[in-house]
């Protein structure tokens, strides 16, 4: 499903907050014509807020009756209504309900009390309130959401909220003014104009869980917590890199109408681009010199840049000994990327276990402290991680080494397991 960006005035290729584009269809004719948005559920997710918001403004803005609670998933408005003219208004929406009024960022939180909204900005601290001019809020003021056990979207949108607030701790003290500047609101262009805090002033109490579950990952026994590994870029190891290339990796990929890539034993795209990050790392004295927009921009002139393959070569060629460090670095870039489909993410939980499994087994026992930037980063999704660690497979490695691999993520598994049970007891308890 094509992604875009939640705010569509922010052009970004990195810009860290996607949804998915509006896609709808008109059925009947007469008047029993009726348009049917085929995935309202999935964006309104994206944006953290419930379905009936959604499907109850639109109804408001072109004055037509919605159904608000569908049981069969089908969100429908009378009428014949384009995608492209109800994208327009889900904007209208996202300003009104979503963004934060002060740092224009969606990770807000919908409150309601005495006969008010607030949309608590889980990325800047301010409370400010939504439109109560418009019509929708006397729809949330009456529709309020059960008391109780916060629905699984709720749930993960808020816990991704307090971590992007945990991320932008520190760029308050850089702006001076306690919100991101003008030129980098919602944008990823804040991290890289900013400080990136070290958690140290949050006051998210998930957030402390996190990191103090982090502290508590054991190592391997009898190894050090500081262990120190290298990683050979020798031509003869890059090489044998390129060479490890699963089979799936090498199958061809058509770049134009008149050639296939790898045909008659040629390089695939992918061979290429592989090739080409570990010929700019030794230019460049190491893999951490390469930029995510060129990499970006290689992949996009390679015509790979949306391919779910894509992801295993950057999990086998963008990293070296610090990689769990490299990981924080390139986050916005790896979610750029990754963030397209659970196919994308698999494809580089893959190339992940390749590179530590067979390039560099001296990274295994590490295994762990890999997949907790992964997680904390929200680059791989909570349920890819645990479908991942439940069962070996042999698609990327021998089924033994597989096994060396998941055997060393079980003490981040088991605090992921626990992390989410706690999280859910809070909840409850309020």
């Amino acid at each position: 499903m094509a992604q875009i960006n939640i705010r569509r005035d922010v052009t970004d290729p990195f810009y860290r907050y996607k949804m998915e584009r509006l896609q709808s269809k008109i059925e009947g004719k007469g008047n029993g014509i009726k348009t049917v948005i085929v995935n309202l559920s999935n964006v309104a997710d994206n944006l953290a807020r419930p379905p009936s918001y959604v499907i109850k403004y639109f109804g408001f803005e072109l004055g037509a009756q919605t159904n608000i609670d569908p049981k069969d998933d089908r969100w429908i408005i009378n009428g014949a209504h384009e995608a492209s003219k109800l994208q327009d208004y889900l904007d209208g929406f996202i300003g009104k309900f979503v963004l934060c009024k002060d740092c224009k960022n969606p990770e807000t939180v919908v409150q309601v009390k005495d006969a008010s909204i607030t949309l608590d900005c889980k990325a800047c601290g301010q409370r400010t309130q939504a439109d109560m001019r418009h019509k929708l809020s006397s729809f949330i003021l009456k529709n309020q959401p059960k008391k109780g056990k916060k629905d699984k979207s709720t749930k993960k949108a808020e816990r991704r909220a307090r971590k992007e607030a945990e991320r932008h701790g520190d760029e308050d003290g850089a702006n001076g003014n306690g919100h991101p500047s003008p030129g980098d609101s919602g944008s990823d262009g804040a991290d890289e104009n900013g400080d990136v805090g070290d958690d140290a002033g949050s006051d998210d109490e998930l957030t402390r869980k996190i990191n103090e579950g982090a502290k508590d990952l054991p190592s391997e026994a009898g190894q050090e917590q500081d262990v120190q590994w290298s990683v050979d870029m020798s031509e003869e190891a890059v090489k044998a890199r390129q060479k490890a290339l699963p089979d799936d990796l090498k199958q061809t990929l058509v770049l134009d109408d008149d050639h296939e890539d790898g045909e008659g034993g040629g390089k695939t795209a992918y061979d290429e681009l592989g090739d080409w990050i570990d010929d700019q790392a030794k230019e460049l004295g190491g893999v951490n010199k390469i930029s995510d927009v060129d990499v970006f921009k290689k992949a996009k002139e390679l015509g790979i840049e949306t391919k779910h393959r894509t992801p295993t070569v950057l999990a086998m060629s963008l990293f070296d000994d610090t990689i769990a460090k490299q990981i924080e670095a390139r986050a916005s870039f790896l979610r750029s990327i990754i963030g397209k489909s659970e196919k994308h993410e698999k494809a580089f939980m893959g190339g992940l276990e390749r590179l530590v499994g067979e390039l560099h087994p001296a990274l295994i026992p590490t295994v762990s402290k890999i997949l907790l930037p992964l997680y904390q980063e929200d680059i791989i999704e909570e349920e890819v991680l645990k479908a991942w660690g439940s069962k070996a497979s042999k698609k990327y490695v021998d089924l033994a080494t597989s096994r060396k691999v998941r055997k060393s993520a079980e003490p981040f598994l088991e605090w992921l397991e626990t992390a989410e049970s706690d999280d859910d007891d809070d909840e409850d308890d309020e």
